[in-house]
């Protein structure tokens, strides 16, 4: 039976057939027994093999110290908390008073912890393939800002954003056309427009930010394609 929160419209898109292990997944051991650290032990050897295998096969060309700086780049403490923001984990945490009064659900390192173990998880309820296939798009906007060389370039949007205030033009504009798809899987349409030269364009992706971040990739393919 799929957990509540789930069914009310969950950012980690699981439905989990044993809701405790994500109640433990999101208990910081600051809030006592059970709480998530051998989840986190289990969920960082599970985000490196999935990082390690969809590099390897993403980047044929990429020799073993590449492909071992874009893995490191990908499942670092402030990549993970990236994440976390982006399934808006910091909320649901259960920290102990301590913690909470601290802001401990704002720190990447607690928010690292707790993708990880949210991983574990998923896995752990419902096996590898199918814990695969739900977090490596969540890495996806992650994995776009990198070149093969292992190494993060600025995004789409920021190198947008350098090209027109370069040239002394006001910023884009971004517009959700569209949004489609259930709670768990939503698939979402950004328009990009600028007034000054007058261009648009529209991304698509699994996350409005990926889709503005495809949008403006388009845009800057207009103006510049060596962008």
């Amino acid at each position: 039976m799929a957990n509540k929160t789930f069914q009310r419209g969950d950012r980690i898109g699981h439905a989990f057939s044993d809701p405790a292990l994500l109640a433990r997944a999101l208990t910081h051991r600051s809030a006592g027994a059970p709480h998530n650290e051998r989840l986190e032990f289990l969920g960082d050897s599970l985000v490196n093999m999935f990082i390690a295998e969809m590099l390897f096969l993403r980047w044929p060309k990429a020799d073993e110290g590449t492909l071992t700086r874009a893995r490191a780049e990908l499942v670092r403490e402030s990549s993970l908390a990236v994440i976390a923001r982006e399934l808006q984990l910091g909320e649901r945490l259960t920290l102990g008073p301590g913690e909470m009064k601290s802001g401990g659900y704002r720190r990447d390192s607690i928010l690292a912890d707790t993708v990880e173990a949210v991983v574990a998880a998923i896995y752990l309820d419902a096996g590898f393939e199918a814990c695969r296939a739900r977090v490596l798009p969540w890495f996806e906007p992650l994995l776009a800002t990198l070149l093969p060389s292992g190494k993060p370039e600025k995004d789409a949007k920021t190198r947008l954003q350098e090209w027109l205030q370069a040239r002394q033009h006001t910023l884009p504009v971004y517009e959700l056309v569209c949004e489609s798809g259930d709670d768990h899987a939503k698939h979402f349409r950004v328009r990009c427009t600028l007034g000054e030269p007058a261009v648009t364009a529209e991304g698509e992706g699994t996350s409005r930010r990926l889709a503005e971040q495809h949008a403006a990739a388009a845009v800057l393919a207009q103006l510049d394609p060596k962008k």
